[in-house]
């Protein structure tokens, strides 16, 4: 992807923050407190793959210059991108054991593939229980490739596992924000053995993607917007 740079919009903020952590590794919780600190936290950037496979960066800044913070996919794998298009943001990593990494998404996405885990992971490698390996090599590569693409600007990037925060030091004092009075807010700690399309709207809702995913991934394909498992891992 090509790293353009445009003129931004300011926000209600001095700066942009960026959550650039896989899912299931605390986004949840950091949306929540984000939130709580002011910042106005993007709730629907998955809608934004199209324009981000077709590289139209234009149409994803518009989209972006509504928040003060973005996060959750497909923004982790456009670090760079963000970085060209907004100097001077601050971007969080966070991070987990990849082992309770891998059982925990391996939960979430199921035996439901989607364009956007397709994207993610690679063609063929949306469900991620069905190969280990290549999910891990993922996930560690993409922690490894942030890592070195900040490591001469200390001040811009912040890696924390959420999972073991019980206050709001660390984050405060990165982005520079007085801590609140309140609790900090830990959210989606999941047990496995629940069923997590349980009740009649998730169960609906289950289905319809059964139906739909399939085509979508179709079309993403014929198209060629999702890359090969191979060409994910050199992207990273």
């Amino acid at each position: 992807m090509p790293l353009l740079s445009f003129k931004t919009m300011s926000t209600t903020k001095p700066h942009k923050v960026f959550c650039i952590g896989f899912m299931k590794t605390g986004t949840t919780t950091l949306n929540r407190a984000l939130s709580m600190l002011g910042y106005r936290v993007s709730h629907n950037s998955w809608k934004w793959l199209k324009l981000i496979v077709k590289n139209d960066w234009p149409g994803i800044q518009q989209k972006m210059d509504s928040w003060d913070a973005v996060e959750d996919n497909p923004i982790p794998l456009i670090y760079k991108e963000l970085d060209a298009l907004y100097p001077r943001s601050k971007f969080i990593l966070t991070e987990r054991e990849p082992e309770k990494w891998y059982n925990s998404v391996s939960y979430h996405v199921g035996d439901l593939s989607s364009p956007m885990h397709e994207w993610l992971f690679g063609r063929g490698k949306g469900l991620p229980r069905n190969d280990k390996k290549h999910t891990l090599n993922v996930f560690v590569k993409h922690r490894e490739n942030v890592i070195e693409y900040f490591k001469d600007r200390p001040d811009d990037l912040l890696i924390i596992d959420i999972t073991k925060i019980e206050n709001w030091d660390t984050i405060c004092t990165f982005l520079g924000e007085e801590i609140p009075e309140a609790v900090f807010p830990h959210a989606n700690r999941t047990a496995y053995d629940a069923d997590k399309n349980a009740g009649l709207k998730r169960r609906s809702k289950y289905f319809k993607k059964r139906i739909l995913n399939p085509l979508k991934i179709w079309w993403y394909n014929q198209n060629h917007y999702i890359p090969t498992p191979n060409q994910r891992l050199e992207q990273l």
